[in-house]
């Protein structure tokens, strides 16, 4: 059977009903393909029942950076009934290993990315001591930066201009955590754009910290969605349904083949064809590299595997915790003896997930394929090394899990290869191309459909 319609859209995170949902509401016809039994990518809930109610917790993103107004926009551009909020103002910590032995402490205020606006501040000398914040801040006499050739990782960069200290005690766990890529692996401008381009501007990492940074905690320059993040990828497949597009679940795009002759694109399932105008790809960094490895004669490598992540969410019975004694949670360093390399207290950071009785924990794992964050009695254990409070594996009364193995954004194909697909009627978006974070996703999935919607409707021809 063949299907022809205007735009196929390969995966139903929040790029790719954010693509629908915007080509739909102009007329087009529009279908919404995803692999898995739901939409929202890595925005997904979990539901912890101990047998007096359930509770919802997200087990993918549970906040966006406010850094762009992108999802703000969007939510009210689309009339979804959805409430942004902001998170309780105490802030996070960072649990590190010092010669005393484990250090909870407040992460710094003023800090971008771990890097700080003030290295002689009294919470940053308290994490790296009076010489490494020397060292830190030096940079500002430093030649200003001039880019020669690749941009160096993160990590190299940060080590060379403001010393390794603040590498392995702020700027590292930040990204494992945030991220979940050590800081060696990424790219400054990929991570933060805005902050490379002040960096680049201005030629001091801490100048672009202190042009950037506000004054509240680490942390806060983020907000929420009220019930959980996952309810948007729910509020916008119901609104691309209302404007006539369609999404489509257990459904897997196999191959996809230009037609050079008509300008179509062919979107090849197990027991059909879809024929497009224009095909956006809106998945995963392997699984996009993997359908685009063949098309048009070139044979594309296929990355390797990204490292899993995983998320472990857990509702503690225990008064211990009703202090909040990290705030909103914490984020750990390398060196200390721990499964988890983050720990989100969520019924201390959002007002809504308050609730008589018990906490909601998220956990994220160090090493996804490692134990240690399997029974009450390991997240127990956890929970109480990471906050400093008493709990026992029966304070641990509902658990819920998730497993990523397609999380950690790359670009899929180099960005000579996009513009070859591009002229073929295949365009890339989501976290791949775009970078990390809804902040930075939304508003380039929001660019390529306003593109596509005026190139499609007034050609009548694919892209």
């Amino acid at each position: 059977m063949i299907t022809t319609v205007d735009v196929v859209i390969v995966g139903a995170g929040v790029a790719g009903l954010v693509v629908a949902h915007d080509l739909a509401r102009t007329g087009l016809r529009v279908t919404v393909l995803e692999g898995s039994d739901d939409v929202g990518g890595l925005l997904r809930r979990g539901v912890l029942d101990a047998g007096d109610g359930e509770a919802t917790v997200d087990l993918g993103a549970e906040s966006f950076a406010t850094r762009t107004t992108g999802v703000a926009d969007l939510i009210a551009d689309a009339g979804l009934d959805l409430q942004v909020v902001a998170p309780a103002p105490a802030g996070a910590h960072l649990v590190a290993m010092t010669p005393d032995g484990i250090v909870r402490a407040p992460l710094p205020r003023r800090t971008v990315l771990g890097i700080p606006a003030d290295p002689h501040a009294p919470d940053i000398e308290r994490l790296l001591g009076a010489d490494a914040c020397a060292r830190v801040a030096a940079e500002r006499t430093l030649p200003p930066h001039r880019p020669d050739g690749d941009e160096p990782s993160l990590a190299a960069l940060v080590a060379e201009r403001c010393g390794p200290d603040l590498v392995a005690r702020l700027v590292d766990p930040l990204c494992r955590s945030v991220y979940s890529q050590p800081a060696d692996r990424v790219r400054l401008s990929r991570l933060h754009p805005t902050f490379w381009a002040e960096f680049l501007a201005r030629g001091s990492l801490l100048e672009a910290a202190d042009a950037l940074a506000s004054t509240s905690r680490t942390g806060s320059a983020v907000a929420g969605i009220e019930g959980g993040m996952w309810r948007l990828p729910v509020a916008l497949r119901a609104a691309v349904e209302r404007h006539g597009a369609e999404v489509r679940t257990e459904v897997a795009a196999r191959r996809l083949e230009p037609d050079a002759a008509t300008g179509a694109v062919r979107v090849v399932l197990d027991a059909e064809t879809v024929t497009a105008r224009a095909v956006v790809v809106a998945t995963g960094s392997r699984a996009a590299a993997t359908l685009l490895a063949d098309i048009g004669g070139t044979s594309d490598a296929v990355p390797p595997a990204s490292a899993p992540v995983r998320v472990v969410a857990a509702l503690v019975r225990s008064e211990t915790l009703d202090t909040h004694p990290v705030g909103s949670g914490v984020i750990v360093a390398p060196d200390v003896p721990s499964a988890a390399k983050a720990l989100t207290h969520v019924s201390a950071k959002w007002a809504w997930a308050q609730r008589p009785g018990g906490h909601l924990v998220r956990l994220s794992a160090r090493d996804a394929g490692a134990p240690g964050l399997d029974t009450p009695a390991e997240l127990a254990r956890e929970i109480a090394l990471l906050t400093g409070a008493a709990v026992t594996a029966a304070d641990v009364v509902a658990v819920a899990t998730a497993r990523w193995d397609d999380a950690v954004a790359a670009p899929p194909v180099d960005a000579t290869r996009a513009q070859q697909l591009a002229a073929a009627g295949i365009h890339l978006t989501g976290a791949s191309v775009a970078g990390t974070g809804l902040a930075s996703v939304v508003p380039h999935a929001r660019g390529l459909a306003a593109h596509l919607s005026s190139t499609v409707a007034t050609t009548g021809s694919p892209v």
